[in-house]
């Protein structure tokens, strides 16, 4: 079959020079072009020509309405990379600064390459430093064509933040609209970019400073095929909004999310060199086929995977059967970019439900910091050296982990899709029993398996111990002892829009920043983007009222004041297409601030087991259906 995921695994390791391996890209497609041409003379046929090479039109103002779509790359008017030694070859921000060609290439961003980022495939422009690589929008008619959910646009904006509105051609006549924007590429949040560079250029020297690049969706109308995009006009007042790669984030079919992890963090590990990470993940729905998704989320350089398999779990680090080998574009390796993701192929494999999976990856390199998710409440490993992926055996592996580093996701073939739980450490599992598999979601997988009334929606587990819906607590970039994650509204796109399958979204969020001193009414302010946003997406979402929790520390009269406004408005309804009563099921009716102590873990503000097992078995599963 196809596999049209978003994956690098077919990008070759980058061993040559930004402008080498140009030049020779250029060379075999002059190549290429020639034989066609001659063959047309000789057969009289047209040769057809890829969209790079589609035939020079002739330019047309922006603003002219009959302009005909061109390939982005023809729009190219902007030099945003140059060469350390020559950096007035570009000029990115009209005053004379560009990003580092070296900085792109030691994070995997080489000319050409496609990047695998929250779900969508985009590619950097294959031109040499100080060759025209963006074009500043200015109401371009861009082609582009495909079936998805959104279109997915590579950029960063000059001069600030720049917000543009721009249109969308379908295949059958129809247009649409969607607003752009493009965080600034010296001082956007770091929460969002997608690759952060530790230099920028500039005539005078070379500056010690972020240089940010973003991956920003925009949803699309997912019935009908895209055929061309106009970027938004001129944002004017000194400012640009610069788009270096343009493609719509396609649908993955026939697959449903069975198990998945957000990333929490960037955190110091190992450090590992010729290791294997063996990880310990339980499955929701099963399937007869699966892949895995690696993300190098938050990272600054790029990290290589030697070799991977899967196997069903015998007992600790032990296989049941022979470990399966899993392939990337074909090949048993693969390097991931910085803050870039690969899905590994379709594998024909019987993937159980309720069961533990093993997922194993070689670390041929030395691996010192990873994205990771923080709180796995489950017993993985590490071998000592060597390339033990296909051991069925445990015994190579001497060391445990109690984290999930690199793995954010397992889909398996088939299925009717999956529910997408954001939320914090109740939702993580925190105050349950390590090793046992007793989450709230875990509970609610179990009951959708056991039932026949509703589809059996695969579970996607996307809670982070001490998040927040509006405020960062990792700060988004760099190796921080903190994993608290970005905020649910900066991650809603990479942990919700962009999981295999999405149909349904649960947030159940709020705790830690009431806890945090923040007001009512800006909670209630980001919970109603989180549902207006998930709306736009044509996700169903449903919202989980704030359980309580006096007692703890932080946990205040005033507090708790501030939690029964949120739980009002929740209750009201009025954006979500249904509501679930976490509190009414979790407090205390003698004490309705406090949880019951049948339910309190001990520490007042996360459920134990007994608590969990209650919240997973009152969720309406009729809730959950679009």
């Amino acid at each position: 079959m196809t596999h049209s995921s978003p994956s690098c695994g077919s990008c070759p390791p980058c061993t040559t020079s930004w402008e080498g391996s140009v030049v020779r890209r250029r060379i075999l497609r002059g190549r290429i072009w020639g034989a066609a041409a001659v063959l047309a003379l000789l057969t009289g046929l047209a040769p057809v020509a890829a969209a790079e090479a589609a035939p020079v039109q002739a330019e047309r103002s922006p603003s002219s309405k009959s302009a005909r779509p061109l390939p982005l790359e023809r729009l190219f008017d902007n030099r945003a990379v140059s060469d350390d030694a020559r950096p007035g070859d570009a000029d990115f921000d009209g005053a004379g600064a560009s990003l580092s060609a070296r900085d792109l290439a030691a994070a995997g961003w080489t000319p050409g390459r496609v990047l695998g980022v929250d779900g969508a495939r985009v590619t950097w422009p294959d031109t040499a430093a100080g060759e025209p690589d963006n074009v500043r929008a200015n109401g371009q008619a861009v082609r582009v064509r495909g079936r998805g959910d959104a279109l997915a646009f590579l950029v960063a904006g000059t001069g600030g933040a720049t917000t543009g509105t721009g249109s969308v051609r379908y295949r059958d006549g129809s247009r649409g609209s969607y607003r752009l924007t493009a965080p600034d590429w010296r001082g956007g949040p770091l929460a969002t970019k997608s690759v952060a560079l530790p230099h920028i250029n500039t005539p005078g020297g070379q500056l010690t400073e972020r240089a940010r690049l973003y991956v920003v969706t925009v949803p699309v109308d997912r019935g009908r095929e895209v055929a061309s995009v106009v970027l938004p006009r001129d944002p004017g007042a000194g400012a640009d909004l610069h788009v270096f790669a343009l493609s719509v984030r396609v649908e993955a079919k026939g697959w449903t999310g069975t198990w998945a992890a957000s990333t929490a963090g960037y955190t110091a590990v190992g450090p590992w060199a010729d290791r294997t990470v063996r990880l310990v993940v339980h499955t929701s729905a099963g399937g007869p086929r699966v892949r895995i998704r690696l993300d190098n989320t938050f990272a600054g350089t790029p990290v290589r995977i030697g070799a991977a398999t899967v196997a069903v779990r015998a007992a600790g680090a032990g296989a049941r059967g022979e470990p399966v080998a899993l392939r990337f574009g074909g090949r048993a390796e693969t390097e991931i970019p910085a803050g870039a993701q690969v899905f590994s192929d379709p594998l024909r494999f019987a993937v159980p439900s309720d069961a533990h999976l093993l997922v194993s990856f070689h670390l041929p390199g030395p691996v010192a910091g990873a994205p990771v998710h923080s709180q796995a409440l489950q017993t993985s490993y590490v071998s000592g050296p060597g390339d033990h992926t296909a051991d069925g055996s445990g015994a190579a592996y001497t060391s445990t982990l109690r984290t999930w580093p690199l793995l954010t996701g397992v889909d398996v073939g088939g299925g009717p899709g999956s529910v997408v739980l954001l939320g914090d450490s109740i939702t993580d599992g925190v105050g349950s029993t390590p090793d046992t598999d007793r989450r709230w979601p875990d509970e609610l997988a179990r009951r959708l398996l056991a039932q026949d009334d509703v589809p059996r929606y695969g579970v996607l587990n996307q809670g982070i111990s001490a998040n927040r819906v509006l405020t960062d607590r990792y700060p988004g970039d760099g190796v921080s002892t903190d994993t608290g994650g970005v905020s649910a509204l900066h991650r809603l796109d990479r942990d919700v829009f962009a999981q295999t399958s999405a149909r349904t979204l649960v947030v159940f969020e709020g705790v830690n920043d009431l806890r945090a001193g923040a007001a009512a009414s800006d909670v209630v302010a980001g919970l109603r983007e989180i549902a207006l946003r998930a709306r736009e997406r044509g996700v169903r979402v449903v919202a989980a009222t704030v359980v309580p929790c006096e007692g703890e520390a932080r946990c205040t009269g005033a507090v708790d004041a501030e939690r029964v406004k949120v739980n009002s408005y929740l209750r009201d309804g009025g954006d979500f297409d249904a509501v679930l009563d976490f509190d009414a099921v979790l407090r205390d009716p003698g004490r309705p601030s406090r949880m019951l102590p049948a339910y309190d873990s001990g520490d007042h503000l996360h459920p134990g087991d007994a608590g969990l097992a209650a919240l997973g078995r009152s969720v309406r599963l009729s809730a959950l259906v679009p």
